[in-house]
């Protein structure tokens, strides 16, 4: 039906083609990696505060009533801030509505 050298030509294009698929199949998975990173990172640092927040939450109204009682002004506004925080952010979360394992409203 063909020719032997159209077939060759064919099959040395078929060759090329599918060797600049496998080039570029690895840019995009080197790409991904690199977009990848960032999110690691994000979650990682996602999970290390959930597990410093109790602590924070415990540690933030003794600080707090000692800055409170400093003679500088701003750092009475920032114990004050450091000592109401936890309890605003426990009534706010309080407040606001949970949502289902979907993610849907």
């Amino acid at each position: 039906m063909f020719p032997h050298e159209e077939l060759k030509s064919l099959a040395a294009s078929k060759a090329a083609l599918r060797q600049r698929i496998l080039a570029r199949r690895s840019e995009c998975a080197a790409a991904a990696a690199r977009l990848a990173r960032p999110i690691a990172w994000i979650g990682r640092a996602q999970e290390g505060w959930r597990l410093l927040a109790p602590l924070f939450n415990l540690a933030s109204t003794p600080i707090g009533f000692l800055m409170g009682r400093m003679r500088n002004r701003r750092l009475r506004t920032t114990g004050a801030v450091l000592r109401w925080a936890p309890f605003v952010l426990g009534a706010l979360r309080a407040l606001t509505p949970r949502r289902g394992l979907s993610g849907r409203g």
